[in-house]
Order: structure tokens, then sequence, then C-alpha cells
């Protein structure tokens, strides 16, 4: 007895024999009868003298996978006691019930099976299929004396049922006892039991070729079903009258109906000796149960003989029990060679009166067709069957599928022909198959297989594909084994489930009838590949499609006059086809064609029926007619609709269509750039986009200049399209051909010559392999679009109704709906994922992370998508961005990809996880195999929070950012820009804003999201460019940043060039204050600042000296200190003054930064003080300096920061004033009439006891209030903590319990003005008793400016280096470093030493830094400038040490900074391990 779920397997040997040593790889176990499989991997020895020794083993299933279920059938054959009534052929066996059929079973056992007067029993395993009503058995009749006498059948089976107890005898004493027993017994009606039923089918007769009817396969219905009888069809086959339309192969059918089906049948006996012959009607009669209505047939040949090929006409069906015929058109070739290459039809029956417009219709033109109906209830499947790329993994031997759907199954399809390939299965190659089938269902599993002929028969299958448009879904049923003989597990058949994580659904194809008329005039024919692609209303367009497959195809169709019907499968434009285009490649030989007119047919939506739209066109498709275009833009002339009404015959209404699109004329103008090589030489093509569709790509061939787009010349082309509404975009692109094919591209003007209409598309970009980003194809929208771009990416946009009475009155509810809220809010995501350096670590499949939070609350499967590269190749570092809902807290992340087979592995290293808005990333060092035979055989894993390393960074918020480029002609650009914000509480670092295709372009509003830290209110912003790329001017307008977490709106206004060559500045560089609230934040000012040299022997210096100056409001980016009042600079004993005018004022400073070059014959300066005047503020500022900037002199250094010398220390002799704002919590019962008191804890000591006094008069601390409260105290340095009491006014003891529920409670030193944050979210109980309180700890702590200014002293760091211990880890580059801390940063240093060979392999190098206090370090940034021979450097870690206070900071990197290592980055910002 097998328990319901296998969780454990114990496998060992006996270790007996010469050799008894096994290596275990795996096992896999499948029980069919819980529907499941299990993968055990083991992937070791079992062997006394290998590895541990031990020779068996428990291993684990690392997956399970749902299978089909089946249940346990007993079947009994009773073979007849008459003479030779046994049979040695092979017997199968297929049982119908009310649910379903099983397979084909095959009744098989090891004895010499179904002897004269013998009873065989056999379990087999199948389907549940519900009540049996009938079987089907039969033989092959292979072998000596294969007739066979049948005489009954049964089948039995396990089912519920209800049993009634047994009856227990009893003597009949009292009446009343039997009365009450029965009407208990009446009362209970039994229990639930598997009880066993047998189905009986007696038969009683021969199958043999030689006895009877001749028949080897017989029908039989179970004994207690009354419902069915026997019945008798008459089939009737027709085949076409095309040359070469007979057949010599063998042909089988199988009917469909109500109920089930008659099995597949050899068609054998007809009326005719030679059978299946062009133009012949041959009949043929099948015996079994009756099936009810029919439904649909299969019919089928086995390409044998030599003219196998076959035109089937019709089938018609005669149902001699009903006396009703069938009638199923199917006019299609079953032929490899031929139409789809498809052996095999299904056929669903249409109604008389479609077959009977056919025979009215006959003397004009051919019959009609009805592949559309049959289309539209038939399946089409386009199966692609990937061979994989090993050694001898493609087959000569004959390969066979089967299509399994909830409903039925394909049958047996022989993969004859190829769409694409000559010689199938070779390795390496995707061949491609079509499959059409009427009604099977969903599909759940294919089998495929081959029969082992051939010369080198074995196959190594990868993977197959199946797409079916009509049900609008692609299913991947990966394989990656063998189907061999001699490898493997010796299997050439194989079962294959569809695999979810490649499962694509999309909307669902229709499909349409097109008839294409060629003309019948000289030459009008063509081979060249024609396609057409149909618009309906509002622009809504199928994609295009090649209306041939393949060249034999393009050969035999649009010969002149012919009429050539397609059905193809298209998406669903609705009811109205506004207008179609139709055309050609223009190749081969005569590619000119001349079209009549296409027609295309649809089916009506509700009821029988059809649409015909007719589109005239009577003109040439060539290159040499007319006006030399290979495709036109046709609308239709007349709409025929045929409906079939309630009597039975066939209406048909004819409209001519009025309202149909006009064609419209469109001038294009296209203005080549006056730039050096704006010109091209290549082919131009241009797709016009209105709001009522497109005109397909045109190629710009005929402009009244013969050599067209060359520099500053405009040229002019005329393109006929159907009226496409308002133009809003254009696609332009070049084929990159002859030699000068970069463009410089102006603009485009489109004139509507019918509305006179002009839409204009300023360009102003390269199409160029060389130059920007090497695009040659590009989109412009028209000038002043104010939609949706497509490149345009903001996931995360502005909430607009934003509820402001956010239900105030049920807040008791607000934990569940917060969870609800939260659902909707995405945040970004940041992964980067290390692969291996194994030499097949790497995977090509695709990767997915899910990150999962409290209470199992998940993101959707994140997809890492590789950008440009198609594979995680060994070694690699890769970083990706995903945007996912908020999960809160989280607490396990699943990696994992969707390669199912055991070539998809992957080995990954390390992962981490970064979420900038929750200040945190989760470094997790995996380290392990994700692969089907590779570790425990798992292709996803859940990375557990608690084992990853956390590292805390810095906190961001998510902005809105809008960037607006000037209007200005040549104002967009392609250069690299940065980003920086300055805010109340700091810095931001600075931000490349990515170009992604076409933002920063002329006159262009874009919107984008940032990750900003968060420093908010903002008080200014820097933009600056680097001047790189093809474009490096730039008009900036203005900049919009939208707090998406405070809805701030802060407005940057700039208003000029960004530009060496434009505008009055010609800067690269520019700095906007913020307007928020139509108030501007920052004021100009003039900064006048003296620099006084000291009074040193060689005090002065050559070289070229620069300053930054760090105030309230940021700082004020490099100052060059260049026009001074002195022409010789620097000099001993002399005061410089420099003007800086129009500078954003910084308000009080805090420090200066101040450096040289080191340049010039004498470079080191002494320098003894530098004073700053504030216009606006009319304020001096003096930073002392009195050091030596010089290499040579003091401690080597040529940059020193100065601190100000007019922030003297506040003296804290006296007391201070503290104010406490204590917000109440707004729920219903958090508020409370009583007192409360408070007590500060501080570093330097704790205050006594405030009691926060709660009056009738003045109410505090009702619900959802804030209360200020203002105390003296003497100063007690930083905060760590308060404790909260709730005690009752009037010193009374507590009756009744009460509790005041306390949100947040903020206190504020009002001397410094630093903030200390407390989040309680705690119920305080009233209590009499001083020692029942609440202790909090600081949550956030705001130092002011003042105070950070105060803490500013020269303060020696000293910084560790230590290189990591691999082969070529060291580096011969300059190394620099900036040092961030909660102060600002340290600026760009160097680390050098003199004469010393730095940063070799597995070497500590020390550096002493003198910088002003950085207060807690926050990160280093460390690069380095990739110069010497061997620049790439393994860096393992950088220590830093505050030598004030003895504080270690460890920067933990152990990654490479190498051009071709990893990610290929120089850079590196390293957060600290704590």
């Amino acid at each position: 007895m097998l328990p319901d779920q296998v969780k454990r397997l114990l496998i060992g040997h006996t270790n007996e024999g010469l050799r008894a040593g096994w290596f275990l790889d795996s096992v896999q176990i499948w029980v069919p009868v819980h529907g499941l499989q299990y993968m055990f991997p083991s992937h070791r020895w079992l062997c006394k003298d290998e590895a541990d020794g031990k020779v068996e083993v428990e291993i684990y299933p690392s997956e399970t996978l749902e299978i089909e279920k089946l249940i346990n059938y007993e079947v009994t054959v009773v073979t007849g006691d008459v003479w030779a009534g046994g049979t040695n052929a092979n017997v199968f066996l297929q049982i119908y019930g009310e649910e379903g059929k099983t397979e084909l079973i095959r009744l098989k056992s090891r004895s010499n099976n179904f002897e004269r007067g013998t009873t065989e029993i056999f379990r087999i395993e199948a389907l549940d299929i519900g009540r049996v009503y009938k079987i089907r058995i039969g033989h092959d009749g292979s072998g000596i004396g294969a007739g066979w006498f049948l005489e009954k059948v049964d089948v039995k089976r396990l089912v519920m049922a209800m049993v009634k107890p047994e009856k227990k005898e009893e003597d009949k004493k009292d009446k009343k006892k039997k009365k009450k027993k029965k009407e208990e017994e009446e009362e209970s009606p039994g229990e639930l039991k598997e009880v066993v039923r047998t189905f009986s089918f007696p038969c009683g007769r021969w199958l043999a070729r030689s006895e009877e009817d001749g028949e080897i396969l017989v029908e039989l219905c179970a004994e207690d079903y009354d419902d069915l009888e026997d019945n008798s069809y008459e089939v009737h086959v027709f085949t076409g009258t095309v040359l070469g339309a007979g057949t010599d192969a063998g042909v089988y059918i199988n009917i469909y109906g109500e109920m089930g089906d008659t099995g597949e049948r050899k068609l054998r006996k007809s009326n005719h000796l030679n059978k299946f012959e062009r133009g012949q009607e041959d009949l043929f009669t099948i015996t079994g149960m009756d099936l009810g209505q029919l439904k649909k047939l299969r019919i089928r040949h086995d390409n044998k003989q030599a003219n196998a090929a076959w035109y089937l006409d019709r089938v018609e069906i005669f149902d001699t029990k009903d006396e009703t015929m069938y009638f199923f058109p199917c006019q299609r070739w079953l032929a490899v060679d031929e139409d789809d290459g498809q052996l095999c039809r299904e056929l669903v029956p249409v109604d008389e009166a479609f077959m009977k417009r056919d025979e009215d219709e006959e003397e004009e033109s051919s019959p009609a067709q009805l592949g559309l109906e049959q289309k539209a209830m038939s399946t089409t499947f386009t199966m692609r069957v990937k061979t994989g790329e090993k050694k001898n993994a493609g087959t000569d031997a004959n390969v066979f599928a089967i299509l399994y759907g909830t409903k039925d199954d394909t049958g047996i399809i022989n993969l004859k022909a190829s769409k694409n390939y000559k010689n199938k299965f070779e390795l390496g190659l995707i061949d491609e198959f079509t499959i059409e089938a009427v009604d099977i269902g969903k599909l759940k599993r294919i089998c495929i297989g081959h029969d082992n002929a051939g010369a080198s028969p074995g196959w190594f299958l990868d993977w197959v594909e199946i797409d079916a448009p009509s049900l609008g879904q692609l299913l991947r049923f990966p394989c990656g084994r063998w189907l061999d003989k001699g490898e493997d597990d010796g299997v050439i058949v194989r079962d294959l489930y569809p695999n979810e994580l490649q499962t694509h659904l999309y909307t669902p194809f229709v499909p349409y009838e097109i008839k294409i008329f060629t003309s019948d005039v000289f030459a009008a024919g063509t081979d060249a590949d024609v396609f057409i692609i149909l618009y309906g209303q509002n622009g809504v367009c199928s994609s295009q499609k090649s209306l041939c497959v393949n060249k034999r195809e393009r050969k035999m169709y649009f010969e002149r006059g012919a009429e050539d019907m397609f059905i193809v499968e298209l998406e669903d434009i609705g009811d109205i086809i506004e207008k179609i285009r139709i055309g050609h490649d223009n190749r081969g030989v005569n590619p000119g064609w001349h079209l009549d007119r296409v027609e295309i047919r649809r089916l009506l939506r509700k009821g029988k029926g059809s649409e015909t739209a007719i589109f005239p066109c009577e003109g040439w498709l060539a290159r040499s007619e007319e006006d030399g275009e290979t495709i036109r833009e046709l609308v239709p002339s007349d709409i025929i609709v045929q409906k079939l009404s309630r009597d039975g015959t066939l209406k048909v209404i004819e409209t001519e269509v009025d309202d149909a699109l006009e064609i419209h004329t469109y001038t294009v103008t296209v203005t080549t750039g006056d730039v050096y090589g704006a010109g091209t030489d290549a082919n131009v093509f241009i797709t016009l986009y209105g709001d009522m569709g497109d005109t397909g790509e045109r190629k710009l061939s005929k402009s009244e200049n013969t050599n067209k787009f060359e520099r500053g010349s405009v040229d002019t082309f005329t393109l006929e399209a159907v009226d496409l509404g308002q133009v809003f975009k254009i696609r332009i692109r070049h084929d990159n051909s002859m030699l000068s094919a970069d463009w410089y591209l102006d603009q485009v003007e489109v004139v509507d010559q019918d509305t006179e209409e002009v839409f204009l598309f300023l360009c102003e970009r390269w199409l160029s392999r060389k130059r920007e980003d090497k695009r040659i194809d590009r989109v412009f929208y028209v000038k002043g679009y104010e939609g949706e771009r497509e490149t345009a990416f903001c996931p995360i946009k502005k909430v607009t109704n934003f509820d402001s009475n956010m239900n105030k009155k049920n807040k008791k509810r607000h934990s569940e709906e917060d969870d609800e809220e939260e659902e909707g809010s995405l945040i970004p995501y940041h992964f980067s994922v290390t692969t291996g350096s194994d030499r097949d670590a790497g995977t090509s499949s695709r990767v997915y992370v899910i990150i999962i939070g409290k209470k199992n609350k998940r993101t959707d499967r994140l997809w890492l998508d590789l950008d440009g590269k198609n594979a995680f190749l060994p070694g690699s570092l890769d970083y990706f961005t995903c945007y996912g809902s908020d999960v809160g807290e989280i607490k396990t992340v699943q990696l994992g990809h969707d390669g199912a087979t055991p070539e998809s592995c992957w080995l990954v290293d390390e992962l981490s996880v970064e979420v900038p808005t929750k200040a945190v990333r989760y470094v997790f060092r995996c380290k392990c195999w994700l692969a089907k035979d590779r570790g425990d055989g798992l292709t996803a894993r859940f990375l557990i929070v608690q084992d990853a390393e956390t590292v805390n960074i810095s906190q961001k918020v998510i902005y809105e950012v809008t960037v607006i480029t000037g209007d200005v002609q040549h104002a967009g650009t392609d250069t690299q820009i940065y980003m920086t914000v300055f805010g109340v509480h700091g810095t931001s670092e600075e931000m490349l804003l990515p170009k992604l295709e076409d933002r920063f372009e002329r006159g262009q509003k874009d919107t984008f999201n940032l990750e900003i830290e968060d420093i908010a209110p903002l008080r200014k912003m820097r933009v600056r460019i680097d001047g790189s790329g093809s474009r490096p001017d730039w008009f900036l307008d203005k900049v919009e940043l939208h707090n998406l977490l405070t809805n701030e709106v802060a407005l940057f206004t700039y208003e000029e060039w960004l530009s060496r060559s434009y505008g009055p500045r010609r800067t690269l560089i520019c700095e906007m204050s913020a307007v928020i609230d139509d108030e501007e934040m920052v004021e100009l000012t003039i900064y006048t600042v003296s620099v006084k040299t000291s009074d040193a022997t060689a005090a002065g210096t050559d070289a070229n000296v620069w300053m930054i100056i760090f105030g309230e409001n940021g700082d004020t980016g490099t100052l060059a200190l260049k026009e001074s009042s002195n022409t010789n600079k620097f000099e001993r004993k002399q005061t410089d003054t420099f003007r800086f005018p129009d500078i954003l004022s910084l308000g009080e400073l805090s420090k200066v930064r101040i450096w040289h070059d080191n340049s010039g014959l004498a470079p080191g300066w002494h320098l003894e003080y530098v004073e700053v005047h504030d216009d606006i503020m009319e304020k001096k500022f003096r930073f002392q300096c009195d050091r030596w900037l010089a290499k040579k002199e003091d401690d080597g250094q040529i940059m020193r920061e100065l601190a100000c010398a007019n922030n003297d220390a506040v003296d804290f002799d006296e007391k201070t004033k503290y104010e406490i704002l204590v917000k109440t919590a707004d729920t219903d019962d958090a508020e409370t009439k009583e007192n409360a008191w408070i007590v500060l804890e501080g570093k330097k000591g704790r205050s006594k006891e405030f009691v926060m006094e709660n009056s009738t008069k003045k109410k505090r601390f009702l619900r959802g209030s804030s209360d200020r409260f203002e105390f003296s105290s003497k100063e007690l340095g930083d905060i760590a903590s308060i404790c909260l009491g709730h005690i009752p006014k009037d010193g009374k003891k507590v009756k009744v319990e009460a509790s005041w529920f306390v949100e947040e409670v903020v206190v504020t030193e009002k001397e410094l003005g630093n903030k200390y944050i407390f989040r309680c979210d705690a119920a305080i109980p009233l209590s009499s008793k001083r020692d029942e309180f609440q202790t909090f700890e600081c949550s956030k702590f705001i130092e002011s400016f003042t105070s950070k200014a105060q803490s500013l002293v020269p303060v020696k760091y000293e910084a560790i280096v230590i290189t990591g211990d691999e082969k070529g880890s060291g580096t011969d580059a300059n190394v620099f470093i900036t040092i961030f801390g909660s102060n600002g940063d340290s600026g760009r240093r160097q680390l050098c030493q003199k004469f010393r060979n730095l940063f070799e392999r597995g070497q500590t190098n020390r550096f002493i830094l003198e910088l002003l206090d950085m207060g807690d370090l926050l990160r280093v940034c460390v690069e380095h400038d990739n110069s010497g021979l061997s620049p790439g450097w393994l860096l393992s870690r950088i220590e830093i040490t505050n030598t004030a206070n003895g504080v270690t900071t460890i920067f933990i990197c152990g990654k490479w900074l190498d051009k071709n290592k990893a990610d290929g980055r120089i850079k590196r910002v390293i957060y600290p391990k704590y």
C-alpha cells in the first residue's frame, strides 16, 4: 500500500559480487493513481570504496509534478471453447464511459494469452471515464492462426456507492420494536463505501478474416445499458477531380458522435476494386454502436505505396438508423508535398444548404469552398520541434506525435512535411509542422516518438512548442532527453507535459478566408512573396501575414487569371474591415503582379453565415509599371452577407459600401540637417501613423532631386494611402547600405493634400550605426504631441484620486485597509546576480525572482530579462531593476528559472536584493546549482532573509521627474546628463538621467521615476552635462520633481543652453532654485572670496587653485579661483579677491574645501585663511587654515577642508529648552482626559519628570490631535530614549482600566534645533503608580545645520586598503577614494605614497587622511583610472578608523574593479558592515 504522498525513499544494494559499487544519479517514481510524478536526485556513489562508503541512502524528492490521474480497471477476457478459437495476434481494447474514453490499450501478459477456452485477467490503469457503456475490442490479424472466437469481456472498477447496512435476524417478539427499527432504517439510507462494479459485455462471435463478416474488430454494449443499439453507417468517399487526386495508400477513418466514436477503421471493402481513384465515389459500411448525432470525422492515409498523395473532395455519411445524411466537405490534399503537408484531416459536418449552393453554382465555377467554416470549428496547431545540439542528435527515423486534449486526442500524426527544412530533425534545427484538430479541448500533454527506422534513428529532442492562435496560447513542452534505444533509458516514445513558466497567453486569433484574383493580362502573375495586413476601425490592425509559406507555394499561386484561396488566422480586428494593405517583396523572376481584386470572408459572430468584403484593385504592383509601387491600400466596394435562415435556405444580401475611407495623397518633405557628414546614400523607408491606421512601411524613392538626402537639402515624396485621420507619429529608418550611410535628419513635414493639414515632426537626430545610440530606425511624434509615448517608462505614477477624507469615522478597521491599500503601491527592487565561474555555470533560461513578505504577501513573478545578452555567462555580474508590489517587511526571496531540461543548469554565486525605499540591501551568498540534474535537482529556491547579509543603505524616496527640453533648433541632446538635488537634510548623490532612445529631444516633455535620498524639503538642483555624444548641446527649459510620498511638487526653471558653443553662458553646469507653492527657496547672491597667503618662506604657489563652499543649502560646486584683483595670484603675504556673481546663496556656511593641481615650478602653498562675503546676508564667514597644501611639506596633502570660524560652540552652562510634540492616534478609544508625564534620557544625563497637564479649559490628547509642551532642563546631550507615563489628574486611585494611545513623540532641542523622533504606536495604561511607564528608543534623529557645523573639527582618519589574494589581483592604476559621512563627503582623494608600489596581490596599504569630522561613515566610493599595464584590481576590503574616537568602520568589497571581468566596472560604492 503506497502512502498518499511519497516523502522520502530508501535505496541501496547488498554489495555482493565483483564491482558491486554503483553510482546512482536519480530515481523517478510515477504514481498514476495519485496523479503524481516524483523526481529523486542522488548524484552519488553507493559503494564501500567510494565517497562515504555507504551502500544505502535515503533521498528526498526535488520536485513533485502533477500528471494525469488514472484509476485501476480489471479486464477479464474469455476466449470461446471452439476449435481453433485462440489467437496469437496482438489484441487491443478501448473502453468508453459517460465521461470520456480510455486510450487504446494493448492486452498483453507474460503467458501465452487468448488460448481456446481460457480466461485472462488484465490489470490496467486508465482515465476515470465514469459509467462504462461500450467497449471496442479487436486484433491486428498478425501471426499464424489469427482468427479468434471471443466469448465475453468483463470490466471491473471501484466506485463509491451507498451501501445499506446488513439486516440482522431477530425474533419477532415485539412489534413496536420492529416499527421503530423500520423508521430508523428509512432514515439511514446507508453509508458511502467503495464497491466493485462489474460491466459485462457478451460477444459470442468470431473476430477473423475468414469467418462470419470478416471483421476483426467489434463494438460491444454493456449488458445493463439499454440506451445503445447497433447501427451501421454508409460512408461515401468522393475523391476530387484534380490531376493526380487518387491514392493507393491505406485510408483510415474514425467517426465521432455524441456517444463516443467508432475508433479508427481501415476502409477496406469498397464497391470498386481499385479504391480512391480520381473523380470516384467509394462506398463502405461501418458497423458499431449508435453514435447519436455525428460531430466530426478524422480521415487519414498511411502514405504508403508510390502514389500516396490524395485530394479528398468530401465524405458523406448515411446513418441507416435515423435515415439522415451528413455532409463533410474537405476539398484539400492529404499529401506531404501539397497544401500544408498534413496526411490527416478532421472534418466537420455542414448544413445541406451550403452543399446545395455548391451544386447550384456548379455550372459557372468550381464548388464554393467551405474551408472557413471548417477552420472556425477546428484548431490549427503550429508545432515547432527543436532537435538538440549534441553530437548525433538528429534522426532519420519516422517521427510521430499525438496531442492529448481534455476532451479528445488527435490520434497518431506522422510528422512528414516540415515547413522549413527538407531534411527534417537534424542537429540544432527547429522544424515546423501544421496540425489541425477539431474540439480536443485544452492541451494537457503530448506523446512524441519515432519508429526506430533508418540508418541512425537515435534522436535528442530538446523541446516541442505548440502554438494555437485560435486559442491564444503558446505552450512549451520541454524534453532534453534522448529517444534512442542505445542512450538514456532506451525509450523511443515519450510523454511531455507543458512547462507553466514558458506558457504564453495572448488574444485569440480568428480565421479569415482570403481569395486573391490575379488579372488575366499579359505577365500578370508573380512568384514574389505576397503579404497582407487587415485594418479595422480606429487603426486596429492585424500583423503582416505572408500568404505563401515556401518557395514551392509561391511558384504555384498567383498565376495569370488564377483565383487563389487562403485561410489564415489573424488578430480579430472587429466586425468592419476598413482597408487592407497588400504587397509583395519584388523578388523572383518577373515579380510584377497585376491584381484584379481581393475578397475577404469572415464568419458572422452570431448565427450561421458569413460576410464577404470585396476590395477591387485592377492595377499593377510592379516596379516597372504605373507609379512603381509594389504595395497597394484597398478599400471595400461591396459587402456580401450570406445567412442561413430558419427554413434551412441560404439568404444572400449584397450591399455597396458608401462610407468607405477615401484614398488620400500625402506629401512627405524630408529635410536633411546642415552638419558635416549629414547626407546618406542608403535606402530610406517611412511609416506614417494616424488615429485611423497607418501606411505600412514605404520606401522613399522618387524625389525631385536626383541625389536624395544630401546635406542641407529638402526632398519631397508623394505617398498614396487610405485616409489616416490625424497623423501623430512617423517611423523612419534606412537600410545602412552604400558607403556613407550615416544620416542626420533635421525634420519631416507631412501634408495631407486632400484636407491641407500640415503635420510637422522635429527630428534633429542621427540615424547611424556609428553615432549617438547607434540606431538607424527611429520613431518621432508630431510637434506638440500630448499623448503617451511608446518609449515613455514611468511605472510609478502620482495618485490623482487622493481621498482626503480617508474614512475618519471608522478607523478600527485600519489595519485591514492598510493591507489592501499597500497592495497597489509599486516600488523598485534592484537585483544583482553573480553567476559562478564553472565552465557550464551559465544558462540561457529566463530567470525570475519573487519577493515574499509577511502573511505570504508576495510580488508577481519579476523576470530578470537580460538586455543585449542572451544568457547569463559564467563569471558574469548582471544588474536588473524591476517594479513590484510593496510586500512590507521581506521574509523570503524565491529565485528560479524556467528551464525544465537537464541542459538548462545554472550556478548562482550570489544574489543581492536592494530596496532603496526601505534603505536595505540583502546579499545572499548562494553558491548553489539551479538545475534538474545537479545538486538537489531544484530549479527554484527560497532564500531566507535571516541567512542573508543585511546592509543598510541610504533611504530613498520615489519622485516622478518631468524634464522639459526647450523648443529651439538643435535643443535635443544625446549627451550624458547628471542631476544633483540639495535639500534641508542633505544632498543626493549625482544621478545619471537615462536617455532611453528618445528622451531629452526638442520641445519634449519626459516623465520618469527617480529614487532620491530622503532630503526634502528641497532647496536647489544642479544639472551637469559632460559634453560627450554626437549632439553635446542641450537647451534645458525646466525640471519638475514630484515627491510621491508627500505629494510635494518642486519646480526648477533654467530656460537656457547647457553648451560650450550656444547661448550666453557657455557652461555645461547650471544651478536652479526650487520653487515650491510659488515660493522661491533660495535667493541669488554675490560671493566675494578673499584668500590670504601666509607670510612664510616660499608660501606662494603657481598652481591652479579651486574651491567648494558648503552651507545650509548644499554647496556651490567647484569654483575656479582664476580672476583675481592681482595679476600674479597667491604670492607670499598677499590677499587675492575673487568675485562670483549670480550664485545661489547657501545661507549659513559650514566649511570650504580648497585644493590645487600641484602644477608649475613651485606648487607648494601655505594658506593663512579664506574669507567669504555673502552679499544678500551681508555677512562675512572666515575659514582659518595656517597649513601647507604641498606634496613636500606637512602631511603631504594638497587638499584641505576648513571649518567656519564664526560657528562658536554654544555654551551649555545654563539650561536649555526642549519642545515636546505629542501625537495621539486617530482611533476610537485613543484619547484621554487624564494627565501624562515624560522623562528624557540623554547621553549626558536624565531629565526630571515633566508633567503634561490636561485641563478642562484646554483639552489635550484628543483623538488625532498634536499637542505642544515646552520644558527647561539642563543640557542632556543626544537623547537616546524617553519614558512615558499616564496618570490620573487628581492623584486618585484608578478604578476603571483605561489607556492612552500615543502615535509619535517629537523632541526638539531649542538651542541647536536638533530633532529626535520617537515612533511609539503604543497604548499607555492609566496608573497612579510612578513606576508604571513605557520606554521608547529614538527611531530617527535629524541633526540641525548648526549642530553639524559645530562638530566640524579636523580629524585624522586612517584608511587601510586590503587587496585580494587571487591571480592578477593587484593594480598599477591610480586609486581614488571618496568617503561619505553624516556630515558630508571628503571629496575625491587619491591614495598615494612616495616610492611605494601600492595595491599588490594580498597586500595591506595604510593611508592617513586629514578631514573635518565626517560623523557616522555611511559609504565609500572607490575607483581607479584604468591606467598602467595591468589596471584590473580585486579589492578585498577597506577599514577606516577615526583616530579621534577610535571607531573603525569596515567596508567589505570582494569584487573586481576591472573592465574585463564580471560587470566591467572600475568604480564601486561600498556600504559598511556593522
